[in-house]
């Protein structure tokens, strides 16, 4: 097999030309091998079962043969050429059209982009800042009013809502006079000015009392969930059944125990608060310094990109965002060059990782593999719609979950990525240059803004 390589002006010096010869030889063999095989089974009217002289399979099946022969030999030769060749293609390559003779020699070119050569660089220079936070007690006494604020008591108002009152009531919303699904409830509570409903309809409800009636005009945005009301206006009969004011209830043990704090009452609560606040401090500060790592590599090297890596991650990212949306329609995702900017930089990432995972030898460890295997599975695990069962069933389910994802081995090489990227990242802030800086509580956290 004869290979010739060349590095064309396409992709900044990433796209390769490459041509291959494939000796005749060759091909005669595994076609004559496939028309062995083939005449062992085959049934020709005249013929004994695998009886059927070659000659004849020949000139029945031969030229059939002869294009899958080739077209097997394309994908084979093309993978012994590139790892002949030391190449690392960065996608499927475009092969010109190949129409080969019989007896004769078979040739193709094979158009694609490899991997560019990263040269790492700066990466004990690079810096990072750690937060160092401090909790005091006024940040554990306002995480507890906080949580009091989010429990209140309810009590009757004998005034008009306002802001932060809670409204009770029962609505129905039509257009043109027509009712729409959906647009009738009994007994529902929305408390005022909190977002959950249509800000025309929470402004519409400010100033009533229990037992008023209103109609009030609501317009649903353009990009409303319900394709059939987005854009229009709707006018909701509303009659309000109660009107409650918060109050917030008394820090004691029975406050206490509604979060589970059976014992040592607020002295325990507020121990376990502040807890909390200092895991939720560490996760923070990790994916603060994760982020400043990564900024500073990505900022610190140019890298050439694949243009096939870049269109794969933007249709991955396109695709995200129409799940997350609950949009499938095509035409409803934002166009390519919506996502290019972020999708550029998650490839060039990914290159400056893999190189740092090569260079420095970093091997996914086994109990990280795991611990991240885990996670995933009971993830996947709780999206599942809830199903009843014992507790020994859940686990069974569990196991069940993760011999699967054992056997996958496209699964199990992403959660390995996944592991190595951690590993890459740790081993990043562990050559950077590290500086500390304080920061209060509620600065850090912009805790109840």
């Amino acid at each position: 097999m004869k290979v010739s390589v060349q590095t064309t002006s396409g992709s900044g010096g990433l796209e390769r030309r490459m041509e291959v010869e494939v000796p005749a030889g060759r091909i005669d063999t595994a076609v004559e091998s496939r028309l062995r095989d083939l005449g062992r089974t085959a049934r020709l009217q005249g013929f004994r079962p695998g009886k059927v002289p070659p000659a004849v399979m020949r000139q029945r099946y031969g030229s059939q043969v002869h294009q899958e022969v080739v077209e097997e030999l394309v994908k084979r030769t093309f993978a012994e050429a590139v790892m002949e060749q030391k190449l690392s293609p960065a996608g499927g390559p475009r092969i010109e059209p190949v129409s080969p003779v019989a007896g004769q020699d078979l040739k193709y070119t094979a158009t694609f982009e490899v991997y560019p050569d990263i040269e790492l660089k700066g990466l004990d220079t690079l810096e990072v800042e750690r937060p160092v936070v401090e909790i005091a007690a006024a940040d554990v006494d306002g995480m507890l009013e906080h949580l009091r604020q989010q429990r209140p008591n309810w009590v009757t108002a004998d005034r008009p809502a306002k802001t932060g009152d809670r409204v009770t009531m029962n609505f129905e919303g039509s257009i043109d006079g027509v009712a729409f699904e959906g647009g009738k409830g009994e007994n529902v509570p929305i408390v005022l000015g909190a977002g959950r409903m249509l800000p025309d309809l929470e402004a519409g409800l400010e100033g009533l009392s229990a037992a008023d009636r209103k109609t009030v005009p609501v317009g649903f945005p353009d990009d409303y969930q319900a394709a059939a009301l987005a854009g229009k206006t709707a006018d909701f009969a509303v009659q309000v059944s109660a009107v409650d004011v918060p109050e917030l209830p008394p820090l004691d043990d029975a406050f206490c125990a509604s979060f589970g704090i059976a014992e040592g009452g607020v002295e325990e609560f507020r121990r376990q608060i502040e807890q909390n606040m200092l895991r939720e401090v560490e996760q923070t500060t990790r994916s603060r310094m994760r982020a400043q790592v990564l900024e500073k590599l990505f900022a610190a090297h140019t890298v050439p990109l694949p243009a096939a890596l870049v269109d794969q991650q933007i249709n991955d990212m396109q695709v995200e965002w129409g799940r997350r949306s609950g949009v499938y329609e095509v035409e409803k995702i934002p166009a390519r060059e919506t996502f290019e900017q972020n999708a550029r930089r998650r490839v060039s990432l990914g290159l400056l990782i893999g190189a740092v995972v090569e260079r420095e030898g970093i091997k996914a460890e086994p109990g990280q593999v795991q611990e991240r295997l885990e996670a995933v599975v009971a993830q996947a695990h709780d999206a599942r719609p809830h199903q009843h069962g014992s507790p020994q069933e859940h686990q069974q389910h569990l196991q069940e979950m993760m011999q699967a994802y054992r056997k996958d081995r496209q699964a199990m090489s992403q959660i390995e990525s996944m592991v190595l990227e951690e590993q890459a990242i740790e081993w990043l802030l562990s050559q950077a240059r590290v500086k500390e800086k304080k920061y209060a509580f509620k600065e850090f956290t912009h805790f109840g803004e």
